[in-house]
């Protein structure tokens, strides 16, 4: 597509008065659209290959949404070309729509006015308009320079494993950008199972989960903190910064905790205390959103699953590449309640007040993402003669767009299949996002009624 067409398929948009969230829906829409297309060329598939185009399609949106759940092998699916094609892929639902789209404008010289501007924003969900360009240039290079520095140390480090140079690259670069992007993609066929007693590997993979699932505000703070270093005076890590960075740790340190404690007699009972420890970790990281594994999840206890179940509807950092209701939502829905048995009026928290509009909102998403949460999950049981444990992974996964799975996600059946595409999407684009689809443009209320309290709880 050369400049002119873009300049006119965004005008052609920019006419039909579509709110920002709705034009960024509709960017992702055709995201997955062109991502189908892309992956189903020949160039993109093994000799042999076929498949339907809701596998096709199911893959697209799994790739877009960073999610990893597949349908097929894409060991046995994709060939070199297709690798790179998916690649290309996550990077697009990775670092996001708009980080790329103002790569690309920037490149070819385009003016980013105020409706540019507004669509970043909203895809990014920052709160004002300056300084956002440069956010988008600097999270695509601070991307882009840390999968090469994975892709250089897991290429040199898997030639011990592969057979050729370049079959270390492939597996290198590809697991750097699927780890990056907390993707959950794999070319091995077992994910990280090989490596489940190689701890370089496995470290390697966590420092890039939570490269990509931290963050991206938080990383770039960190950043600003380290040049701050050579400035006076002292630099402050933004509220935010500080809830979510402690929410993200504190929940991968619980959830490494839980799976010990209730596997400790079946899994790890055979296992030595280093093994213990980097299956529990990993395990646990994984399920801020990256969908990597290094065993079997089906071998956990059902307590384990369930904790997994619910770090993975949790999820990642607000601003990342992970979808779920986000450690910032949890973070202040605990505090809210924590305020309330202590009689207090408001949240206080590092010696700051949360927003009472955060507050509402929080409640919001947990409780509209609770409902989709329950009611695929019924559905899912209703559609399917799997257990009920294996559906509730199924959906926790998607909507986290983690992409970890007991192994029922290619005998779904095409129903089930449009259930979960759809908490994928929903999942990558945010509960507010998908509010706000149908909600339109926000507008000031004419009038008010009296108001009457009613009796609560």
């Amino acid at each position: 597509m050369n400049e002119g067409l873009a300049m006119w398929e965004f005008k052609k948009l920019n006419s039909i008065k579509l709110s920002s969230v709705q034009m960024v829906v509709v960017f992702y829409f055709g995201a997955v659209f062109l991502s189908t297309i892309l992956i189903s060329l020949p160039i993109a598939l093994k000799p042999g290959v076929t498949w339907t185009f809701i596998d096709a399609l199911f893959t697209a949106v799994s790739a877009v949404s960073v999610t990893g759940l597949t349908v097929v092998s894409t060991a046995e699916t994709f060939s070199v070309p297709g690798v790179f094609i998916l690649a290309f892929i996550l990077q697009f639902g990775g670092i996001g729509i708009m980080t790329l789209g103002t790569f690309i404008w920037v490149i070819l010289g385009r003016k980013i006015g105020f409706r540019e501007r507004k669509l970043i924003m909203t895809d990014q969900n920052r709160h004002t308009f300056s300084g956002l360009v440069r956010l988008m240039l600097q999270i695509l290079s601070m991307f882009l320079v840390v999968e090469a520095i994975g892709t250089v140390i897991l290429g040199v480090y898997f030639i011990n494993y592969f057979p050729t140079w370049q079959d270390a690259f492939v597996q290198g670069f590809f697991g750097a950008v699927s780890a990056a992007t907390n993707a959950g993609f794999d070319i091995t066929g077992e994910s990280l199972a090989p490596f489940a007693n190689d701890y370089f590997v496995q470290t390697i993979n966590i420092l890039l989960l939570i490269f990509g699932a931290i963050g991206f505000p938080v990383l770039l703070e960190i950043k600003e903190m380290l040049l701050h270093k050579k400035e006076e005076g002292k630099f402050r890590f933004s509220l935010f910064t500080k809830i979510t960075s402690f929410t993200f740790f504190a929940l991968a340190f619980i959830g490494s905790i839980l799976i010990y404690f209730f596997d400790k007699n079946h899994f790890f009972s055979d296992k030595s205390w280093h093994e213990t420890l980097f299956y529990s970790v990993f395990q646990s990281v994984t399920t801020r959103n990256g969908g990597l594994a290094t065993m079997d999840v089906a071998e956990f206890t059902l307590s384990t699953q369930m904790v997994q179940s619910v770090l993975m509807f949790i999820g990642a950092s607000p601003s990342s590449v992970g979808g779920g209701i986000r450690t910032t939502t949890f973070a202040i829905a605990i505090l809210a309640i924590y305020s309330f048995a202590k009689g207090r009026q408001s949240i206080k928290v590092f010696k700051r007040e949360i927003d009472a509009d955060d507050i509402t909102k929080s409640f919001i998403v947990i409780i509209v993402a609770s409902m989709l949460w329950g009611s695929s999950i019924i559905l899912l049981a209703h559609l399917e003669p799997f257990p009920l444990m294996e559906i509730i992974y199924e959906v926790s996964s998607a909507f986290g767009t983690t992409g970890l799975s007991m192994g029922i996600t290619p005998e779904l059946s095409t129903p089930s299949k449009i259930v979960i595409i759809s908490l994928m999407f929903i999942g990558r684009i945010g509960i507010f996002s998908f509010l706000f689809l149908i909600r339109g443009n926000t507008s000031a209320e004419p009038y008010h009624y009296p108001k009457e309290r009613v009796i609560i709880g």
